[in-house]
Parts: structure tokens; C-alpha cells; sequence
């Protein structure tokens, strides 16, 4: 079936739409085989047919990529508003990953792999061979890499009593709202630049509001100090009047009502719908500097404790507090190749395989590359050990391009192979 369906688009039927999971549909039907579907064995024309194709959008889309799901020039770092780009893009990684399928593209990868390694068990490592290990993977919950890691209930239980103190405590907590704050301002202000709306303008003072609202909560003290050493804080005009955490979830609702039909806008608008779950259990929670410290304290003390006590393990919310934790970014993590664990020769020895594609092989493409890749496998390993799983678990990255020259790098002691995508 994937034959037929990759045929078509591949003679120009102009029936097919992309959807952000990065699968491909033409007639209503999936372009990738299904995860329990067998490889299909193709004919070296059919792949001859695809390259063509590959070719020609790596040059229309060459140092573009699809960064933390915003469409990005590598180059500069400038961030590309652009629909048809998009869907290109989106269409492209569509193609690799169907070629990684190609015999050839298959013997590289295991060339690649076995002529760094000393190690033999790794050489013999048979990585991305089935259509399942070609998917693409959106983690945007702790559910969803637990699956992936095939993580058990009791597990999921200890991952989250262990993560949750450390990822809801207040400075993780106001940290991820002005990340994600500071990043849609961004963007609304390229908007307002480009073709500015009512709903954008307004949406622009309401996030001045709420950013101005979270350097209220800051806190200049020492903890290590004692509190006799801390001077008290200046008296203000309106002390009796305390600011609540509530403030902070009504302009969340009118944001979204701003923004809601601002298509550039709706990843932003999702993550506030996300984190108006932590605010629905922290609005009465008073959060102002000018309360006296001891008061503070206690009032951040609530945040952690009523944080702890109600983000579940599948909350979109807890994972948001957990990837700001790890990285100091609030984006999903997106993998255009999931790949999959395989043992390593051993009982007690495990290697995890994950794949990027890239529109070129530019060193600072390769190493967004990496970094993006690594972000990914970190977040994986990071689980795995808390959750306290069997055996040792490895990291390797891949990535694609086509005419690459073939290498490996390390990066944080992981070893990633750059792959040249060819007949």
C-alpha cells in the first residue's frame, strides 16, 4: 500500500495534506505503513522516483528547518512564517523517511556505525530497519515516553513522587510561564511586523501585563542566608492589596480568546492552555515580593505543594515544569526518526537510536542538528534511570542529508553519525 500512495505524490496528485504529527495523507488514507505492518520490498526505480523528489525540495528548503515546531533559517536564527514552506518541509521529512528504508541508505547506516566503534556488539547494532522505527514522535507528556520506554505503572508512580518536588518549585514554576511569555511576545511582535490584527495588538498588552505581573513574584533574597540578615522589603502604597496567582489565569483565558485564531500562534496558544491547569489549582495563592519574606516563603511553599499534589503523571503541565527543569526550554520535543532501544550484545546493555533530517550539511545545521537530537535522548535517559529500569542505556543520534559527507561527532559523550542520503 505504502507503494501505491507514495506513487501518487510522487506523479504529482495534489490531493494530499500534512498534518503536524508529520504523517502524510493522500485520499484519506496513511502514507506510512501502520507499526504492525511488515516491510514492503521496492524496486530501485521506485526509490529513484522518490530521490528525485528529495533532491529537488533540499534545495528549496536548504538551512530551513523545523526547529521546536517553528520553521527556522539555521543561518541566522530568524524564525520563517510561511505555510507552502511549511508543508514542504513537513512533505520532505515524509520522503526521507520513506528512503531511509532504501538498502543502500540501510548498509550506510550500519557502515557508518560499525567503522567508529570498537566495540563489536555496536557494530553488529541494526538500527531503523522497520517502517515502525521511521515514525516520527511528538513527546509532549511523561505518558507518552513512558509508553515509549514501556515504563509499568508502579514505575510512572515513583518517576512522578521523584520529579515532582524538584520541578514545582517556585523559581522552575515562574520560569516556565515567562518562558513561554517571552517566546509568544516574540512571535506577536513578528506578527504585528508582518500583518498585525485586533487580536494580536490586544494580545500584545495582555502579555506585557502578565510579564510584568511574574517580575512581581521575583525575589531578590540569598536563600543560604538566615533570615535576621534580610533587610524587609519596601513598603508600597497599596500593601493591604495582595496580587494572586488567579490574576494570572484570567489573562491566560482572555489571551487565548485573543490569539485563538491566529493559526502562527496556536503551538503558543496550546502551552497556555496547558499551564492553566497548574494555575487552576495555585489561584488563590497570593504571589507578591511585598508581603514580608516569611510570608513569601510560605506562599511559594503553597505553589510547590499544591503543584506536587495535583499534576498528575499524563499532565501536559508537570512535563512543561519538566522539560523547563532539564533544559530551561518549555518547547514539545519533536523526533523526526523515533527509532527504538535495541540491546547491545548484553544482558544488562542497552542502546537508544533516534534520527534527525536535515535540508543541508552545514556545520551549523549539523549542530542544531545535534543539539535538537540530544535534548530528545537526554529527556529518554533521564527517565529511564528515575524510573529505575534494568541495564545500562546508551545514547546515539543519527542524522540525514542529502550529499553529505559521512561522519561522526560527539556531543555530552554521545556519539551521533552524520549520513549521507544517496542512491
Amino acid at each position: 500500500m505504502a507503494y501505491k500512495l507514495l506513487s501518487n505524490l510522487l506523479h504529482g496528485a495534489n490531493c494530499c495534506k500534512t498534518k503536524r504529527n508529520g504523517a502524510l495523507h493522500s485520499n484519506g488514507m496513511l502514507f506510512h505503513t501502520s507499526r504492525d505492518s511488515h516491510e514492503e520490498i521496492l524496486s530501485y526505480e521506485w526509490y529513484a522516483k522518490l530521490y528525485q523528489k528529495i533532491t529537488r525540495l533540499t534545495h528549496l528548503l536548504r538551512n530551513v528547518d523545523l526547529v521546536d515546531g517553528r520553521m527556522v533559517n539555521v543561518t541566522d536564527d530568524s524564525v520563517i512564517i510561511n505555510e507552502r514552506m511549511e508543508q514542504r518541509m513537513r512533505l520532505f521529512k515524509s520522503f526521507v523517511r520513506a528512503f531511509i528504508g532504501c538498502p543502500s541508505v540501510q548498509h550506510t547506516i550500519q557502515k557508518n556505525v560499525a567503522a567508529s566503534s570498537g566495540d563489536a556488539n555496536c557494530a553488529r547494532l541494526v538500527c531503523f530497519s522497520k517502517p515502525c522505527e521511521r515514525e516520527p514522535m511528538i513527546v509532549n507528556s511523561l505518558t507518552i515516553a513512558s509508553n515509549f520506554l514501556k515504563v509499568s505503572a508502579q514505575q510512572r508512580k515513583s518517576v512522578r513522587l521523584t520529579i515532582c518536588p524538584q520541578v514545582t518549585q517556585h523559581r522552575i514554576w515562574v520560569g516556565a510561564i515567562d518562558e513561554i511569555l517571552n517566546g509568544l511576545n516574540l512571535e506577536i511582535g513578528l506578527l504585528n511586523d508582518q500583518c498585525p490584527s485586533k487580536g494580536t495588538k490586544m494580545g500584545q498588552q495582555i502579555v506585557s501585563s502578565c510579564l510584568k505581573f511574574l517580575a512581581k513574584t521575583e525575589t531578590s533574597y540569598d536563600r543560604d542566608s538566615t533570615s535576621w540578615m534580610r533587610l524587609a522589603p519596601a513598603k508600597v502604597v497599596d500593601s493591604h492589596i495582595s496580587s494572586k496567582w488567579e490574576e494570572v489565569l484570567e489573562m491566560f483565558n482572555d489571551l487565548i480568546k485573543c490569539l485563538e485564531n491566529e493559526r502562527g500562534l496556536l503551538y503558543h496558544v496550546s502551552k497556555l492552555e496547558v499551564m492553566k491547569e497548574g494555575l487552576a489549582q495555585i489561584k488563590d495563592v497570593l504571589a507578591d515580593k511585598h508581603i514580608g519574606y516569611k510570608e513569601v516563603r510560605l506562599q511559594e511553599s503553597l505553589v510547590q505543594k499544591k503543584l506536587s499534589k495535583t499534576l498528575g503523571h499524563s499532565s501536559k503541565c508537570l512535563f512543561t515544569l519538566l522539560l523547563y527543569f532539564l533544559n530551561g526550554q518549555v518547547r514539545d520535543i519533536e523526533v523526526d526518526v523515533c527509532g527504538g532501544i535495541y540491546a547491545n550484545g548484553s544482558d544488562n546493555k542497552f542502546t537508544m537510536c533516534m534520527g534527525r533530517i536535515l535540508t543541508s550539511d552545514e556545520d551549523k545545521m549539523v549542530w542544531s542538528g545535534v543539539k535538537q537530537l540530544d535534548r530528545a535522548l537526554g529527556l529518554f535517559k533521564f527517565l529511564w534511570e528515575t524510573a529505575g529500569m534494568k541495564g545500562v542505556l546508551d545514547l546515539q543520534g543519527h542524522l540525514w542529508s542529502v550529499g553529505a559527507t559521512e561522519r561522526s561527532l560527539t556531543y555530552r559523550g554521545n556519539a551521533f553519525f552524520l549520513h549521507g542520503v544517496s542512491l
